[in-house]
């Protein structure tokens, strides 16, 4: 027999032996990666959000109610003939009170109690794809700012770019969570796995008299650590699906809607193999650290 084949067999025996401590160590690990695989679902569906929002970014130009035609044509031609502007629409009064009846129908009694339109016409403006963002687009939003007629100039990236920066944030953070508990579980894997060599002890000792080399000494703790690592970030792959099922058929054509997408996406195969390869990575250096005492 090989040394792999000996070393997955006296693994597998080992695991089988250990009984509930393996279920611990591989419960402890399926945890800390279902925390990342959880991080990682919300993560992807969020940033697609992002993505197809800062893809879609406007800028908003509010006019004075009493900006003249002669002017507010002016200001479209000035506005036309920047480099970053794609198009640019000009959405009145009348128009913007339509809008917001027809997106918001709940709200239609108090547009009907206020009397009068409170919303102001303004020009939409449809930036180029390959300017948002740029110093094209600061110029254009403070050369509109100072300009006669215009009430406020708001840029949609602005905002989504702050909020861009939380999601970041809130990414390192769950990644330091998720590091944090990974640590935790590799400690618990080491442990089960050192159970496992002080059971096997006068065994080791015999093979050691014998001159037997340190890979059949060794390599079975190290598949040992490798098969917990993997079972239990295969078991969080499992849980997360389940959950990720169980939370679309809930709720997800109001989650779709929310944000716009169509669909709710499940991790990509990419994460995926971050996932498993991750826990077989973890299990394994647990493994190989635990049977440093195997001398």
């Amino acid at each position: 027999m090989n040394v792999v084949g000996y070393a997955f067999e006296e693994a597998w025996a080992s695991v089988r032996r250990a009984g509930r401590s393996a279920a611990v160590s591989i419960g402890t690990i399926a945890i800390a990666f279902l925390t990342l695989g959880g991080f990682m679902l919300v993560s992807v569906n969020v940033q697609r959000v992002l993505d197809r929002w800062l893809e879609s970014a406007e800028v908003s130009v509010y006019l004075y109610d009493d900006l003249s035609d002669e002017l507010r044509s002016e200001l479209a031609t000035y506005v036309r003939q920047q480099p970053a502007v794609a198009a640019v629409e000009f959405v009145s009064k009348q128009k913007a009170l339509e809008r917001f009846r027809a997106d918001f129908p709940e709200l239609l009694d108090v547009t009907n109690a206020v009397g009068q339109n409170p919303f102001p016409a303004a020009l939409e403006i449809r930036l180029r794809s390959d300017a948002t963002g740029t110093a094209a687009v600061d110029e254009l939003t403070t050369g509109l700012a100072g300009r006669d007629g215009v009430a406020d100039v708001r840029y949609d990236r602005r905002w989504l770019t702050r909020l861009a920066g939380i999601v970041t944030t809130a990414q390192v953070a769950a990644g330091v969570v998720a590091a944090v508990l990974m640590l935790g579980a590799a400690f618990t894997v080491a442990a089960v796995v050192r159970l496992s060599l002080h059971a096997r002890r006068e065994e080791l000792d015999i093979m050691q008299l014998v001159g037997a080399p340190f890979s059949y000494i060794r390599g079975p703790s190290i598949v040992e650590g490798l098969l917990l690592g993997g079972a239990g970030a295969a078991v969080a792959l499992g849980g997360i699906a389940l959950l990720f099922t169980g939370i679309s058929r809930w709720l997800g054509a109001d989650l779709a809607g929310l944000m716009g997408t169509g669909q709710v996406h499940f991790l990509g195969l990419r994460d995926v193999a971050i996932m498993l390869f991750g826990g077989l990575g973890v299990g394994a250096a647990a493994g190989t650290v635990a049977s440093r005492s195997a001398r």
